[in-house]
């Protein structure tokens, strides 16, 4: 309860939209950060097995869409902020 009254306090003053703006700028740099390191992985580990790399690829696919649905989903959050 205090968080949510603290949390109205800021989305009321400039702080709060700065705030958003940060987040929404921290969401995607770790976003990208993290597809990075699925697309990393999933090239050493089809180096290591050469037969499996079509299945590394498809998951690393999978994997790094759902890591930037949820950085589109955190940006849209702040961008609500932002423009609220």
């Amino acid at each position: 309860m205090l968080l949510a009254m603290i949390l109205q306090a800021a989305a009321g003053a400039a702080l709060g939209k700065a705030g958003a703006a940060i987040g929404a700028a921290v969401a995607a740099i770790a976003a990208a950060i993290g597809i990075g390191k699925i697309g990393s992985s999933s090239l050493e580990a089809g180096a290591r097995q050469p037969e499996q790399a079509g299945h590394y690829r498809l998951t690393g696919i999978i994997v790094a869409a759902l890591v930037e649905g949820a950085c589109l989903f955190a940006i849209l959050v702040c961008l609500l902020i932002v423009l609220k």
